[in-house]
């Protein structure tokens, strides 16, 4: 049968194509990349051994594409979340100007090229590694858990936590003990970043159907959870420097941006959560807490190399 009907994409001429960039540019994520593709940065630079800088920055673009495609592919799935929701009911599908079946296609192709080119340029080891983390992301944490268990995060988390280690084996082909502590720093960091986040968002989250933590327990068992979570961080940030992996610099680093992150959510707990600033001040200066470490962990490194 013959159709008339050409891919939508293809029906648009090359100014209009050229207008809609910033549009598929936002399906990226780019904030939540580049936090990606920093880790992985520093995944890569602290491996041991020497990496040609071409494939070095080749294996940071294939990271960075391969998250901007599990990006696109979060919107397409959570449309209809991201529609009811003040955050993010601005993105480009709830707004029209991109459509799912556009975002599915865009997403999944970078997803693929980005894979691919991991495996041909660099190594098996990491191409699987990202593979393994855009499946974990979209099938396991946006598909599977986030609409079906306030534990959604704290296990979602790994998607976003195995960055350095993709770096790493870029880097070496290997996975050792330390980008398994960078793993485990940005999974135990996660829950508190979310949670102070969705504390200010509950009602948001109730609307569009998703059980986060405040929805299910509360804000008062949420912010105990918080500080739980920012106690067993601050330890395992320095194992780094205990483990002899870095020096005093990050050690001390590690040890002032810890208490400072434990003391804002102990101020949070005592609130039961109910501190709408105190959660505000939480969620920024955990984002500023992370750039930090791995920031004056490369600094680090650089300067005992």
């Amino acid at each position: 049968m013959k159709t008339t009907t050409l891919p939508i994409l293809r029906q648009q001429s090359p100014s209009a194509l050229a207008a809609r960039v910033p549009d598929f540019f936002a399906l990226l994520k780019p904030r939540v990349m580049l936090l990606a593709v920093f880790t992985a940065v520093v995944g890569l630079i602290i491996a041991p051994g020497e990496l040609d800088p071409l494939l070095g920055t080749l294996s940071i673009v294939c990271i960075a594409v391969g998250a901007g495609g599990a990006g696109a592919l979060n919107m397409w799935y959570d449309a209809d979340i991201d529609a009811v929701m003040t955050r993010t009911a601005r993105r480009p599908i709830p707004e029209g100007k991109v459509s799912r079946a556009e975002a599915f296609g865009f997403g999944l192709a970078l997803a693929c090229i980005a894979v691919a080119v991991l495996a041909f340029a660099l190594n098996a080891t990491a191409a699987a590694l990202l593979a393994f983390t855009i499946f974990f992301y979209i099938v396991i944490y946006t598909i599977w858990l986030k609409r079906r268990t306030a534990q959604n995060i704290v296990i979602g988390g790994a998607a976003g936590a195995l960055s350095p280690v993709v770096g790493w084996a870029a880097a070496t082909g290997t996975v050792g003990l330390e980008p398994l502590i960078l793993f485990l720093i940005i999974f135990l960091w996660t829950p508190p970043h979310f949670w102070a986040l969705s504390l200010n968002r509950v009602d948001e989250y109730a609307r569009a159907g998703v059980p986060m933590l405040p929805v299910v327990a509360g804000r008062a068992i949420t912010a105990r959870r918080i500080l739980t979570y920012s106690v067993l961080l601050v330890p395992t940030a320095l194992l780094l420097w205990a483990l002899g992996f870095c020096g005093t610099i990050y050690g001390a680093t590690a040890v002032i941006g810890g208490t400072v992150f434990i003391v804002l959510a102990a101020r949070l707990s005592r609130s039961r959560g109910a501190d709408r600033r105190a959660a505000h001040r939480l969620f920024g200066f955990s984002i500023s807490y992370l750039f930090l470490l791995f920031a004056v962990l490369l600094a680090d490194h650089a300067i005992q190399h």
